[in-house]
């Protein structure tokens, strides 16, 4: 698994913004090769999680560029066999991309990944000025 931090610019492209359905970006759903997606909001981060049974964590490229998380993965399978004189070959190929529009409050240099029966799950860990405040008394004044 490799994670690539990448920034071409100093502002996130508004028009990439205004186009996207949420803030994690859109599915294609006509592509049936994208994993299943769970996304969950905790207190101090995110926790986003793919379905990829069968994947070794060496198959998986991970990048955050511009505030968009990108993950790729690439996997190909050839088998060959000889049965009374006929040969068999099959060939087996399986990849997919998914690309993810962080929010604001998401720290980019604390994202963390890991790869364990067949889930890919990320914590996004949210920027202090994010993080809920606790509360506190206010007295009045004379």
């Amino acid at each position: 698994m490799t994670l690539v931090r990448k920034h071409t610019g100093l502002f996130p492209s508004f028009w990439n913004e205004m186009m996207s359905p949420d803030w994690f970006g859109g599915v294609d759903r006509t592509n049936q090769n994208l994993p299943a997606v769970n996304i969950r909001e905790g207190e101090t981060d995110f926790t986003l999680e793919l379905a990829v049974p069968g994947q070794k964590k060496d198959d998986f490229i991970i990048e955050v560029d511009d505030r968009v998380l990108t993950i790729s993965m690439e996997h190909k399978n050839e088998k060959e066999e000889e049965v009374q004189g006929y040969t068999r070959r099959e060939f087996w190929y399986s990849n997919f991309k998914r690309a993810f529009t962080l929010p604001d409050s998401v720290n980019e240099e604390g994202i963390e990944a890991n790869y364990e029966a067949g889930i890919l799950r990320f914590t996004l860990p949210k920027k202090e000025e994010a993080l809920p405040k606790p509360k506190r008394l206010i007295e009045i004044g004379k």
